[in-house]
């Protein structure tokens, strides 16, 4: 049986523009340290932390429920992190995990990291886990053929829907 390809062409324009670049060098500034140091709340989009790691709304998803799970100390790798870090690290990802089960109660869901910028990593200099739930039959082709998302609910929506099963 043949497999068919299909090009994600959206991504290459990014991947190879001035802000991926920007992204791939330790120039100072960076997104995921800034919302380290933010409460959890609406307006920051952050949903959890404790002193090594937090979860945060994934500002571009690729469907909804999609959140970042990253440490608070700006590493790019798995081997720079302290045991300790480690620890909250792969915690912090099960608990996403178990909020977006209870939030969405979904089919399945994926749970990856984009590890260097050649593995696709859009800030690989900050080390983050991607979690996103899914459903059987959610899988669409507007993202490689039109080069747009659908999503059905608002980042304002997907924080409310999650929040409330990391309060406890």
């Amino acid at each position: 049986m043949p497999l068919d390809r299909f090009a994600a062409s959206w991504r290459e324009a990014y991947v190879s523009s001035p802000e991926a670049a920007s992204h791939a060098r330790d120039e100072g500034g960076c997104v995921f340290c800034d919302l380290a140091a933010l409460e959890p709340s609406l307006d920051s989009g952050v949903l959890w932390r404790d002193d090594s790691s937090y979860v945060t709304l994934n500002a571009f998803p690729y469907g909804s429920g999609h959140l970042l799970v990253l440490p608070r100390r700006h590493v790019a790798t798995l081997g720079e992190l302290s045991d300790g870090e480690y620890a909250s690290f792969t915690l912090a990802l099960r608990r996403t995990a178990r909020a977006l089960d209870d939030a969405y109660a979904s089919d399945g869901m994926n749970i990856g990291m984009n590890l260097g910028q050649a593995a696709g990593a859009g800030i690989p200099k900050h080390l983050h886990a991607h979690a996103l739930p899914r459903w059987n039959g959610d899988t669409n082709f507007m993202s490689t053929i039109a080069e747009t998302r659908v999503l059905p609910e608002s980042l304002a929506s997907t924080w409310r829907k999650v929040s409330v099963h990391f309060a406890h």
